[in-house]
């Protein structure tokens, strides 16, 4: 039997500007996003969609969970293999492209760099980045490909 987590939050737009939607360069596309007892965040179109560049967008917070989701999935594979990791830094990226009005992703890399803290555990740890990709919520549930170019140094 599987389980069922549910995920509550409220997206609420604050960009009327007294004209509310009367024309497209008539509103502004800010947004904040509340879940009850954590910070309130600030989002916005991306830029080239007349956007706010200092708030988050949807593009920028579906490679943030990407790249997290991997991340927490990949320390609990290093924990159930027997590896200390010691540093873990990604430096991810995505492509979307769009046609008229709509678009997609067409894949996300992640590009992760992890230290641990013997060299017998380099292969373990590497191996350990399928574990995580095989185990990602967030992967399994994208429909473009999500590659994995890790690097593992001892250290």
């Amino acid at each position: 039997m599987a389980d069922q987590h549910r995920y509550v939050l409220t997206a609420t737009w604050t960009g009327n500007r007294g004209t509310g939607t009367s024309g497209y360069r008539d509103y502004d596309r800010a947004v904040s996003v509340e879940v009850a007892g954590k910070p309130l965040l600030l989002g916005s179109a991306d830029k080239p969609f007349r956007g706010d560049p200092e708030r988050w967008n949807p593009e920028d917070l579906l490679l943030a969970a990407l790249s997290q989701c991997h991340l927490l999935s990949y320390l609990h594979a290093c924990v159930v293999r027997g590896v200390v990791v010691t540093d873990y830094i990604d430096e991810a990226s995505a492509t979307m492209v769009t046609k008229g009005n709509g678009g997609a992703f067409s894949e996300a890399v992640l590009r992760p760099r992890v230290r641990v803290a013997e060299t017998a555990m380099v292969e373990p740890a590497t191996a350990a980045h399928d574990d995580a990709h095989e185990w990602c919520f967030i992967a399994n549930s994208v429909n473009f490909a999500v590659r994995i170019e890790p690097v593992v140094e001892a250290g």
